[in-house]
Order: C-alpha cells, then structure tokens, then sequence
C-alpha cells in the first residue's frame, strides 16, 4: 500500500468547504456543543405529499425494478420540456434536448469531461459552487478564474478575460441566482453572456437550481438588495433562463434540479436542457459512469413538474420569511448585510477582524458557539473577506444563531 499512486487529478480535489466545516462540526458535537448548522444549503423543507405518493406507488409496480435506460425516461423528459416552455416560453424538443441528471451538479461536473481536452481553460465565477472546479480537474483542464465583486454587483467582467486564456479556453460557466453570493443577474447580462460565446467560440454552461428561489419585494428591503439594477417589481424577472437569451440553443445548455424548488434533494433528479449536440454528448459520458436511477423517482419528479405548485410558493414565502428574520437579526447586532433578492443563503462580508481569514473564523465560530457557516474563502479565492449562512432553519433558531454570533464578535 505504501507504493500506491494516484492520479494527479485528485489533488486539488483534496479541499473541499462543506467536507472541512463537516469535519469541524464534528469536532464541536464531541465537545459538547448544540450545533446550529447553517453551512449547508440542504433544504430542511419536505417534498409534497403527491409527489411522495407517485414514488409510493411505484414501489409496489415490479416494471420499475430494474434498470432504467434513457428510452425509459421520455415522459419525465417530456415533463421537463412542458415545464421550460410554460415558464420562459421556450420550445424544447425532448428527445433531443432534454437529459436526465442525478442533480445539476452530476452535470456541471461530468460535462467538462465531453469538452475540455488537457490544458483547455474553463471560466469559472469566483466565489463559485464547488463542482464547477471539480469537474474541470477531472478532465485535466484548467480554471480561469473570473472574480465577482460587489461594485460589479456580483457579475463577471468578460473583457477583463485575458486574450491568451481566451485563446485556449472551450467553455464558460455560469450560475444565476448565484450560490454563494445571492445575486441576480438580468436577461441583457446573459444576452451579453451568449453572444460573447458565440464570438469566442465557447460552450456556455448555466447552473440553475434556484430559478424560483426569488422573492416578491416591497418596501425598503429592494433598496439594500446586491443587484440595485435589477427589476424587483416581477420576481420572474430576476430569475431568467439562458435558452431565453439563445433561443436557438447555438452554444448554450442549463442544468436544473428538483433538490430546491421541489425540497427533493436526498432523491437526486434533475436534468439538462439546451444545445442537442451538448446534450448527446453529456448522455455519452454518463451512458459510461451510470444508468438512470430508479424509475420511481422519476415518477415522483414527473408529479411535482406536472402538478399543483402550491408547495413552490409556499417554499418561497418560507425562505423569503427567515431572510427577512435573519437579516433583521443581523442588523440588530449591528452587521449591516444587504439582503438578497433570491436563493436559500446570506452573503455577509466579514467584520475588518476577520476581511483575510473567513476559514478561521466559521472554525472559531462553530468551535465557541455551534454557529456552522461557510467561510467564503471555501468557494474561490474571491470570496475571501466573505462567511455564507444557509437559511436552513426556522426563524426562532435563526434568531438564536445570530444571538451567539454576537457573543462571538464580542
């Protein structure tokens, strides 16, 4: 065992921000401590009851017991085309544009391994989902990274991308509503998105679980948000899909989850919809690393795309509501944080203590408090000076973090 190899691939996959807070957490239950996890953004929300009573009944059909093959999938994939074209009215052809996913993150990863050859760059957001780094490191690529900072209101500046990385760069991703930082970004950024891709030639990726994870503001709160420049008065407006800017799907391709909108995480179903060509290719490799999952699954995702979204709207005002608590709890202490038109999470730029250690402060803070968050740091270099907290709770515990938060800072 002493003579073992691996590849060099792994190696910058050693650091992960989720697995190092897991671990510090741990260290914080075996003191003793109530630990109030806020680093994860793993709805504690359930999925619909018609939606569990579609996979209930599957268990009892032995024709769902064995393997899935992607034939099999048409009517979910049908339910996921019918979906984007009553939402952006796009027209989306499921047998060639459609491909189903065990979460987006199977396809923000997996996908470089069809485009990139070694040495290819990616252009990544920074702070950015993990993932999208992971999947360019398995396919021997490298990262460009492209900051986002608060003046630019969290968007990447595509003329800042120097022209020799350009040179050899194949894909861009994206991800709006954005994990970690919240933000929003309009349709016209994404129409400047597709056409600087078209330009250059890249493969635009669009990661987007948090597509109705935006909220309906009033009042004084739009005046805070990170995104001033942004339409407040249609929450649909904050959250558009990039097939709405490339509509002929030239170079385009979107990776959707049930895990946010449908609190359907544990069961990991998504899909891809976008260019046919990215789509044949993403099916080819995972025709090589799996099959379907269980048809069941497939079935419950069907009833949620397909049936009342009552649950969507009622998931929505519950996030919109602990924000609000968590926020106003925040300001109380005095950490003036602007608040989020969408997503699950608080970006919160860090007192001037701890602007260069974000890392050490959510291990001090789980360590002294039980307060789990996600130090920015975790998620690119220009998330340092940042901590992410996921609204994960209800609002009495929110309070209750940011109560020892304040005894943290004091």
């Amino acid at each position: 065992m002493t003579n073992m190899e691996f590849a060099k691939r792994l190696q910058p996959l050693q650091s992960n921000v989720f697995a190092d807070m897991d671990r510090a957490k741990a260290i914080a239950l075996a003191a003793g401590r109530e630990v109030i996890d806020l680093s994860l953004g793993s709805s504690d929300l359930p999925a619909e009851a018609h939606v569990i009573e579609a996979i209930a009944q599957s268990l009892h059909d032995r024709s769902t017991h064995g393997y899935l093959l992607f034939n099999g999938t048409l009517g979910f994939r049908e339910a996921a085309a019918n979906w984007y074209e009553q939402k952006f009215g796009i027209k989306v052809d499921p047998q060639t544009e459609v491909l189903p996913l065990i979460g987006s993150q199977e396809g923000t990863a997996h996908l470089p391994l069809a485009i990139l050859n070694p040495g290819d760059f990616a252009l990544l957001l920074d702070p950015g989902y993990p993932s999208h780094a992971g999947g360019v490191y398995l396919a021997s690529g490298q990262i460009y990274p492209m900051p986002l900072r608060a003046e630019n209101t969290f968007l990447p500046v595509f003329a800042d991308i120097p022209a020799p990385v350009l040179a050899q760069s194949r894909m861009m991703v994206l991800s709006y509503p954005h994990n970690p930082t919240a933000a929003i970004a309009p349709l016209s950024f994404f129409q400047e998105a597709v056409a600087f891709c078209q330009q250059h030639n890249l493969v635009l990726v669009h990661d987007f679980p948090y597509v109705d994870l935006v909220f309906e503001e009033t009042g004084e709160s739009a005046d805070s948000s990170p995104n001033p420049k942004a339409k407040i008065e249609n929450p649909k407006s904050l959250a558009p899909s990039i097939l709405q800017a490339d509509p002929e799907k030239s170079v385009s391709i979107e990776f959707f989850t049930l895990s946010k909108s449908y609190n359907m995480g544990g069961f990991r179903i998504g899909y891809a919809i976008g260019n046919p060509e990215l789509i044949n290719a993403l099916r080819q490799v995972k025709a090589a690393v799996d099959f379907n999952q269980y048809r069941g699954i497939l079935n419950g995702a069907i009833a949620a795309l397909t049936g009342p979204q009552l649950g969507v709207k009622s998931a929505v005002a519950t996030f919109q509501q602990r924000r609000d608590a968590f926020i106003t709890a925040l300001h109380r202490i005095g950490w003036n944080v602007p608040t989020p038109h969408a997503t699950m999470y608080i970006w919160a730029k860090l007192p001037p203590a701890w602007s260069q250690n974000s890392i050490e402060f959510c291990t001090q803070l789980v360590k002294q408090t039980g307060v789990a968050a996600s130090p920015g740091a975790g998620f690119g270099k220009s998330g340092e000076g940042y901590v992410r907290f996921a609204l994960v709770h209800e609002p009495p515990l929110l309070e209750t973090a940011v109560e020892r938060i304040a005894q943290f800072l004091n």
